[in-house]
């Protein structure tokens, strides 16, 4: 070892700074490194701790590392690395190959943080034998993992691919810091931490892979995958952490030690099937400020944050934004938990257009105080086994829309009313433009609004589904003249094709193109119509050779204009009240 040392390295007081290079480490991506870094690393934990240096190159490794107490395997970098293709030519810097493992996914880990106080920083960690075509994924070890030990790190490195990613168990004050990559069945994984870890700045994206929704691979990520797993951890600290194409983006479980509880900032997660899973958290709950939480990709049942049925702790969002191709953007079903959302924005929900809401409270406690909603017919609907909702001082555009089970159970205070006042001289003679804001009222099971540009002006419509539902407002006892203007793609046409009151067919429709379909309502005892648009559903993917949409579409509606009998020219604006 001494001339070991008088060669390449030296002492900085005891701790040895080392290279791999004086071991016969060689970054060809050929000849197998493990017993040289192994060497390097040993002999650093003798010296009492201390920091071994990787050069920039690819560096095999047949085998696994185990990094002794107080020692550092450090690479070039000291940012977040990323790596947008796997060939071996565009990786720079200190890389590390990893092939072991492969299918044997209880084998031991490629790294090891054996000790206390030990880390790795600075390299890019890539799985040479990983295919995108091999669906469902061969299993691995984990990339990294730690048991037992107090104060290790991971920092600044980018995990291209490992089956998984970090395993902490009983890993007391951890710190995981400016990490990248795209770990394929669960990023980190935490597990009895009784003394406060720390995740911070992770972006886990899909590096190195042909993103495609709807790729086999991608598919399994975006279903099977899960970006950050809690189990028992103590008072857990999660800061400025986001990830893209993941099944699950943060699941809170429960394990035979107990759940979590922790402060979680700058939660983010883009395309996932579930943003947020609570199976469990402590009493002291889960603290969740500034969320941004995206339903997945060609989804059209993503929900964003759902609370289980067996959670006992409380759930505590503030200033979140929801939005994306959501159906529910919150499900509460826990009968014995608490869930708030404080200051939080809700958008683009209700995919399907089944009137869901952006947040469905199906039992225990819930306050939803000084939110905004967006696009969507309903939000908040409260199911009969709550036992309290506190809905206080929430805004939506179009009035803020409640259905309410739980009666007296529910309380309501100071939130935004509809801007339409109807009177009786409105319902005689209005307009609904289809896909304006302030349509949503009227409809029920129609897609999301749009808008194209005819003759350099924006126009504004909806796709209706195979059967959609309007709700029009009426004077009792007065017959209207019913006016739709529409387009009928040719898949939409069939021999029941038309607008249905009741049983009763009042109006049909046989050719396809933009036309303005006519018919006659009979006077009604309420003060709604409820009219029923039926045609052949179509789906675009299947039609439209370029086309990804699989969604099952209608008809492209424009305009709804409804005039009783004798009533003045000038019609209400139903959209604005004006």
């Amino acid at each position: 070892m001494q001339e070991w040392l008088t060669r390449r390295d030296f002492l900085v007081g005891s701790a040895l700074v080392a290279g791999v290079a004086d071991m016969g480490a060689v970054g060809d991506a050929r000849t197998d490194n493990t017993a040289a870094f192994q060497r390097a690393l040993d002999e650093a934990g003798k010296a009492g701790g201390g920091v071994v240096h990787v050069p920039a190159g690819h560096y095999r490794l047949d085998g696994t590392l185990r990094i002794p107490e107080a020692v550092t395997l450090q690479g070039t970098y000291r940012v977040p690395p990323t790596a947008i293709s796997k060939r071996e030519q565009d990786l720079k810097g200190s890389t590390l190959f990893a092939y072991a493992g492969r299918g044997q996914p209880d084998s031991p880990p490629f790294i090891t943080l054996a000790g206390n106080n030990c880390a790795v920083r600075g390299f890019v960690i890539a799985y040479p034998e990983w295919r995108q075509e091999d669906v469902p994924p061969v299993p691995y070890p984990p990339c990294i993992q730690s048991m037992d030990t107090l104060n290790v790190g991971v920092e600044e490195c980018c995990l291209l691919n490992p089956y998984e990613g970090i395993k902490l168990v009983r890993a007391h004050r951890h710190l995981l810091r400016n990490l990248t990559g795209y770990p394929i069945r669960r990023g980190i994984y935490v597990d009895e931490c009784y003394d406060i870890g720390r995740i911070e700045n992770i972006h886990f994206w899909p590096f190195g892979v042909s993103y495609d929704p709807n790729n086999p691979y991608c598919k399994w990520i975006n279903t099977e995958g899960a970006f950050i797993e809690l189990g028992r951890t103590d008072w857990h600290y999660v800061l400025n952490t986001f990830c893209f194409g993941y099944g699950i983006g943060y699941h809170f479980s429960e394990t035979r030690t107990g759940s979590t509880n922790g402060n979680f900032l700058g939660l983010g997660a883009d395309s996932c099937q579930r943003a947020v899973v609570v199976d469990q958290c402590q009493p002291p709950g889960l603290l969740i400020t500034n969320g941004e939480f995206v339903g997945r990709w060609s989804s059209t049942d993503a929900v964003c944050v759902e609370v289980g049925p067996r959670v006992e702790g409380k759930v505590s969002l503030v200033n979140c934004s929801f939005w994306g191709p959501i159906d529910r953007c919150v499900w509460m079903r826990s009968p014995h938990g608490q869930f708030t959302a404080n200051a939080c924005n809700f958008v683009h929900w209700d995919i399907r257009g089944r009137r869901a809401p952006a947040i469905q409270i199906d039992a225990g406690r819930a306050m939803v105080q000084g939110s905004t909603f967006g696009d969507g017919d309903l939000h908040v609907r409260v199911g009969p086994r709550a036992i309290s909702a506190i809905l206080m001082g929430n805004q939506a555009t179009s009035g803020f829309m409640v259905d309410n089970l739980a009666g007296a159970r529910t309380q309501m205070l100071a939130n935004e009313g509809s801007p339409v006042a109807w009177t009786r001289a409105a319902r005689a003679h209005y307009v609904v433009t289809v896909g304006a804001q302030g349509d949503g009222v009227y409809l029920r099971g129609w897609h999301a609004r749009q808008t194209m540009t005819v003759g350099g002006r924006p126009r504004t419509y909806r796709w209706s589904m195979a059967e959609s539902e309007m709700l029009l407002p009426v004077n009792p006892d007065r017959a209207y003249d019913l006016e739709i203007t529409l387009s009928a793609p040719e898949h939409a046409l069939s021999a029941t094709a038309g607008v249905y009151l009741g049983r009763d067919r009042i109006v049909a429709f046989t050719r396809a193109g933009e036309q303005t379909l006519r018919g006659r309502i009979p006077a009604q005892k309420g003060d709604r119509a409820a009219l029923r648009l039926r045609c052949q559903g179509w789906v675009p993917r299947q039609r439209i050779a370029s086309s990804q949409d699989d969604r099952t579409l209608g008809v492209q509606a424009f305009s709804i204009r409804m005039r009783a009998t004798g009533a003045p020219a000038t019609a209400f604006n139903a959209n604005t009240g004006q």
